[in-house]
């Protein structure tokens, strides 16, 4: 047979016609009229063996336009038949009267424009819901895959195509391949088989890359195929969730390379330029057509109907190169093709990817394509129980509920696109046609999940009345009283159904038997009980939930839901009283079993809004908060990083400043105390505690002016007392010295100088602790600062002589181990301040009723003289650092500080003071480190204070100090 074939030679010069001069667009393929060869295997046309291979012969009839045969939704071989008797001509009249038609359905442009960006907008959340899909439906059933391109991979050949037919022939006969090649059927785990499709992805790209076209679009049919098989039910999903991804990157790969060829000429001008991304089709070439064209004559071509909808779906987008009518009307004809479709679940997953894909044509399109798909959908609702799919079921061992789940990915992104393209009054009427189905609990479910909350919400009553009718086994009643649970909590019902509402609600609530669907209504709808209802339903839910879970320890199973529960009435209840005076929340709190779980529902509670800036004096308010406090502070340890610390003490020492019992300062006192037991592992706490106790000293003081009696003065020593106890706590010795100086200061406010004493004694012993390192130097400065302010005005001790206290601590200060000698020095500097201030007659300030060292020692020669002793040891002292430091900038300003307090401290009647006031003042010039502006600011307030004072001796050493040039 194969020797009456005429050559190829032969058929290419028969067929090849010269063409007009003229240019006209055409709708039809280039290669139209070429002579088909038909590929006929040979155990057809004989009884020879079987090769795998396929020979050509002639067939005289004319190849028909894939494209327009599928435009009217019938097979190629059929339409062939059809129009096998019309002649070329007539057939392409024929055919643009098709187009033409379609043409006058289009709608107006204007109209659609603001839905199609709002459906464009929408398509984003897609991304969120692949992620939803894949980690709900799941399986440890075996998948199974046919695939030629894993295990031993594809052999590709390549052979030499001298002639345009050479290249034809050549795709044939690897598109047959693909038909007779060797196929391997895997069993695979879940994670197998995701790996496997990963890894198909991966090869269409690397095909795509090598130029094997032919591969790539072999990769995605088969692909494709894959979503024919129902073999696993509750995987599908996520089934179709991987492999769209793949038909996604199909199309994408597709549409690039055509964009890429596609070149124009800009209007004016002789340039050719790349295709702008809104083009218009009139500026694609006719070559650029032509291969686009191309690709859906061989998507036409694949004779499953599953496959070949899937992937002329990725390719949609493609259409834009053709025509501007071609992408909607494929959209009506695909929508109308998915009825071909037996299974429900392949059909509807289908639709729900036409609608995906229909998004990208950027053009102007008939947005009706998204109700015609689900009200499709609707009409063949039936298909759902027919004794195909019970049999499936019966098979699988799945009950007709969780079958129905499948269906709500793609029956939730359906109805979601339908309510972004429809308008109010559309809705209403869709409403009115699904009331059709109102037994339908699916079809209920889809009309709550994808409707706008606030129209579900105003019509609550008449979906639970819609609920309350729905007959079949299909989504059960929990999950459709948790869908309008989550309309209601985003948009409030009418005010008056509230009551009506929660009492319907929780009559069909309270009829669940199983503890997960009943957590899982009670954790969606107690936001709405918390918002609009009082802390008494609130309790009343609670109370119903221990119940429910107590029995056999089922609260161990739902850690997540019951905190979820506790965190919506948290965020919803403004008054934290109320909250915390719920008998049942902290018994639900001691529900959870896990530590982690209980640590952080308690965070939870203590952080929220409501308890900021707030105070109780409620007994049970301030049970409740140390009880929840006690729970953080025990579940800090060794390992707890730094920030959860911080964290948990923050915390405790909001709740320490929320307990306030008023002026009864002894129950106060006592809270206090019970804090410090409670929170003792976290220095932050106690540095509260200690703080509030000192404040609650002063507070007392103020109440009785000053004027302490017995009760009181008890009262303020327990304080401090408690102070001095608490302190020794803490870690950090830079927080001791603060608030032991500070519990010293409040206990000299309130004449407890034993106490204040203690306190400052205390101080001494902490100094040598501090590191000699860090900041350490930046702190002691100007805290030693502050402690000798404080000892100006502490009486000395008897019986411990003269200045011990100031004794101690300079002793303490010159053994410590400081990094330079600089801030010891200005240290010195402070501390002949002081000297020359207890010196005088008379201190500046005193502490009410606390008789100072100007009282108890007044002009006491031997005061004084130990005062002049110990002055004479400090200048000493910074003369020796003066000399060690050396010629520097802090050598200056140390001499100039110093040689400031002599001149208005010292008598300048004695030579020797006069002659060291000048030395320094000539130490402060003699290196050129001085600081001039401030020395001859320094010059003339020390001039204009010899005025005030009539100092005749400081005028003459003021008279000898020159300034730098």
């Amino acid at each position: 047979m194969s020797s009456n074939l005429p050559s190829w030679k032969t058929l290419r010069s028969n067929n090849l016609k010269k063409r007009p001069a003229y240019v006209e667009p055409v709708v039809d393929h280039p290669l139209k009229n070429l002579v088909v060869i038909d590929r006929i295997p040979r155990r057809i046309l004989g009884s020879a063996p079987s090769t795998g291979r396929t020979t050509p012969v002639l067939n005289t009839t004319n190849i028909s336009e894939p494209l327009a045969l599928a435009l009217k939704q019938l097979d190629p071989l059929t339409e062939l038949a059809l129009r096998e008797e019309l002649d070329p001509l007539s057939r392409i009249v024929a055919e643009r009267e098709e187009r033409l038609g379609t043409v006058a359905d289009l709608k107006d442009e204007s109209q659609n424009q603001d839905n199609i960006a709002m459906a464009k907008g929408d398509l984003d959340k897609w991304s969120s819901r692949k992620a939803f899909i894949l980690q709900k439906y799941t399986t440890s059933e075996k998948l199974s895959m046919v695939t030629s391109f894993l295990s031993e991979g594809e052999k590709v050949v390549v052979k030499a195509q001298s002639t345009a037919v050479d290249k034809i022939q050549h795709r044939l006969e690897q598109l047959d391949s693909f038909e007779e090649g060797s196929q391997h059927k895997l069993d695979l785990s879940q994670s197998e088989y995701i790996f496997k499709i990963n890894q198909l992805n991966k090869e269409l790209v690397i095909a795509w890359n090598q130029e094997q076209r032919v591969k790539a679009l072999k990769i995605a049919i088969q692909c494709a195929k894959m979503l024919s098989d129902t073999e696993v039910l509750p995987f599908y999903p996520s089934k179709f969730v991987l492999i769209t991804d793949i038909l996604d990157c199909f199309g994408r790969l597709v549409y690039e390379r055509l964009h890429s060829k596609a070149v124009y000429y800009k209007p004016g001008t002789k340039v050719q330029m790349p295709l702008p991304e809104d083009f218009t089709p009139d500026m694609v070439p006719d070559s650029a057509k032509e291969t686009c064209l191309n690709w859906f004559f061989k998507i036409a071509s694949i004779r499953e109907l599953v496959p070949r909808l899937y992937v002329e779906m990725a390719l949609l987008k493609s259409y834009n190169f053709i025509s501007s009518n071609e992408g909607p009307e494929a959209l009506r004809r695909l929508t109308e093709m998915i009825q071909g479709i037996g299974n429900p679940l392949v059909a509807v997953y289908v639709r729900c990817y036409l609608c995906r894909v229909g998004l990208n044509i950027t053009m102007s399109s008939d947005l009706d394509f998204f109700r015609k798909n689900f009200e499709s959908f609707l009409e063949n609702y039936q298909h759902l129980f027919s004794r195909g799919v019970k049999g499936e079921l019966h098979s699988q061992k799945m009950t007709l509920s969780t079958y129905m789940t499948l269906y709500t990915p793609a029956l939730d992104f359906l109805m979601e696109h339908v309510v972004l393209s429809s308008q109010d009054n559309a809705l209403s009427e869709l409403l009115s046609k699904c009331k059709q189905y109102s037994s339908s609990s699916l079809i209920l479910n889809t009309i709550m999940s994808g409707f706008k909350p606030q129209y579900i919400s105003d019509r609550t009553l008449q979906f639970l009345t819609m609920i309350g009718q729905c007959t079949d086994d299909g989504i059960p009643l929990h999950s459709l009283l948790r869908t309008l649970g989550l309309c209601v909590s985003v948009s409030p019902p009418p005010v008056e159904h509230k009551k009506q509402i929660l009492n319907t609600v929780w009559s069909n609530i309270a009829q669940l038997h199983s503890p997960l669907e009943y957590v899982g209504c009670v954790e969606v709808w107690i936001p709405f009980i918390a918002q609009h209802f009082t802390t008494r339903e609130v309790n009343t839910v609670l109370g119903d939930l221990i119940d429910r879970l107590l029995p056999d320890r089922r609260y161990e199973n739902f850690p997540s839901e019951l905190k979820t529960i506790i965190y919506k009435i948290v965020q919803n209840t403004p008054d934290f009283e109320a909250l915390l005076a719920m008998e049942n929340l902290l018994p639900v709190i001691d529900l959870f079993h896990e530590e982690s779980a209980k640590v952080e529902v308690c965070k939870t509670i203590l952080s929220s809004k409501s308890l900021h800036d707030q105070t109780t004096g409620d007994p049970v308010i301030s049970n409740a908060l140390m009880f929840l406090g006690g729970i953080l502070h025990d579940s800090v340890n060794a390992l707890t990083p730094e920030d959860e610390n911080r964290q948990i003490g923050e915390i405790l020492c909001n709740v320490v400043r929320m307990v306030h019992f008023g002026r009864d300062f002894e129950r106060q006192l006592q809270f206090y105390v019970d804090a410090r037991g409670a929170f003792a592992n976290l220095d932050s706490v106690l540095i509260q505690l200690v703080r509030c106790v000192n404040l609650l000293a002063v507070d007392t003081r103020q109440i009785v002016k000053r004027a302490h009696t017995r009760k009181t003065g008890d009262f303020v020593r327990a304080c401090a007392a408690y102070c001095f106890i608490t302190i020794p706590s803490i870690e950090s010795p830079k927080a001791r010295l603060r608030l032991y100086l500070l519990s010293g200061q409040v206990g000299l406010f309130n004449q407890c100088l034993g106490q204040a004493d203690a306190c400052f004694k205390a101080i001494l012993t902490v100094i040598p602790e501090l590191p000699p390192r860090g900041d350490t130097e930046s702190f002691l400065l100007p805290f030693v600062r502050q402690l000798l302010s404080a000892l100006l005005v502490v009486p000395d001790n008897p019986e411990r002589g003269v200045l011990s206290l100031i004794r101690m601590l300079l002793n303490l200060l010159r053994a410590f181990e400081w990094t330079t000698n600089q801030p010891l020095g200005f240290l010195y500097v402070n501390v002949i301040d002081l000297f020359s201030i207890m010196a005088q007659d008379f201190y500046p300030y005193h502490v009410d009723k606390v008789e100072s060292n100007d009282a108890l020692w007044g002009a006491d020669p031997r005061f004084l003289k130990e005062i002049d002793n110990m002055t004479a040891i400090i200048i000493g002292q910074v003369l020796g650092l003066l000399k060690e430091m050396g010629p520097c900038r802090k050598q200056a300003q140390l001499a100039a500080e110093l040689f400031y307090r002599v001149a208005t401290r010292g008598d300048l009647n004695v030579n020797q003071v006069s002659t060291l006031a000048l030395n320094l003042w000539n130490l402060c010039i003699k290196h050129g480190h001085a600081d001039v502006a401030y020395l001859a600011r320094l010059k003339n307030y020390l001039l204009g204070h010899s005025l005030r004072i009539d100092s005749d001796p400081l005028r003459l050493l003021l008279d000898k100090l020159s300034l730098p040039q």
